[in-house]
């Protein structure tokens, strides 16, 4: 016989055979790696620029540069780090204007956006939002970040282009 792993047994089995955690009747979240990975102009406005604080947990208060039309309320707190993450080393996010090259008229500088965090289905309505709070904004163009199921292999790549976002499912 084989000294190899064994599978684990699947949530059918464990019900069957009584071996595992409790099973509920309830339906259970599911959990996505979001991954934002950009840089934004320098020019990036500071009504974005205050959003993205605020989202990030930078700022608790509402900033009195937050246009309206920039915060509709559904991203609040949505890049926030939680210390409950599922993901492995917790969630991240960077927000910082970095030099990017020296010209002959001066350094050149962008805004390095990151975050990666751990989403419940729920949070994933409001991917949109924030694709189109970012997208005008995007000092390249190309990979903007990507999400996946915790426990999947499959990647969703968005993709930044022409001050817009390259359209893909959710599910």
């Amino acid at each position: 016989m084989s000294q190899g792993l064994r599978p684990a047994p699947s949530i059918s089995a464990v019900v069957a055979t009584g071996v595992g955690p409790a099973v509920h009747n309830a339906p259970m979240s599911e959990h996505y790696e979001v991954v934002f990975s950009c840089f934004l102009r320098d020019d990036t406005p500071a009504s974005v620029l205050a959003a993205l604080r605020r989202h990030m947990g930078m700022d608790v208060d509402r900033p009195q540069e937050l246009d309206d039309d920039v915060d509709d309320g559904q991203l609040e707190s949505l890049l926030a780090p939680d210390d409950n993450s599922a993901l492995p080393g917790g969630d991240v996010v960077s927000l910082r204007r970095t030099v990017q090259e020296f010209t002959t008229s001066g350094a050149r500088h962008e805004w390095e956006l990151f975050a990666r965090k751990d989403w419940l289905d729920d949070s994933m309505l409001h991917l949109d939002g924030l694709l189109a709070l970012l997208a005008p904004h995007v000092a390249r163009s190309g990979y903007g970040g990507h999400f996946r199921d915790v426990y999947g292999t499959a990647v969703t790549v968005f993709t930044f282009r022409d001050g817009t976002y390259e359209p893909f499912d959710v599910w």
